[in-house]
């Protein structure tokens, strides 16, 4: 992952390092992701370790190793998905603060 100008390490618990290493033993090194085509579990090496659901719940429950390719796949996919969310166009109930009138 790229963590120039993203400000999601220090979102991090501190013990972060230690709860990666512990998913990673917990999953045993492997991926945990799903193969799409067979619906077989991976069977890459884990490299990353990543939130089930997204967000700042940093419970091993919410954590799964996953292999570099699963982790920038499922990566992009929330990006995209995040760029899709439509922004609102409504004007703020209330006077406009530079409103002289």
């Amino acid at each position: 992952m790229q963590w120039a100008g993203s400000g999601r390490r220090v979102q991090l618990p501190s013990d972060w390092a230690v709860r990666r290493l512990s998913v990673l033993k917990r999953d045993g090194f492997q991926c945990r992701g799903v193969l799409r085509d067979t619906g077989v579990r991976c069977t890459a090496p884990a490299t990353d370790v990543d939130h089930i659901v997204p967000g700042d719940n940093h419970n091993p429950a919410n954590l799964q190793a996953l292999c570099r390719w699963h982790y920038a796949r499922k990566s992009s996919a929330e990006g995209a998905a995040a760029r899709r969310r439509p922004v609102s166009r409504r004007r703020p109930v209330g006077r406009h603060p530079g409103d002289l009138g």
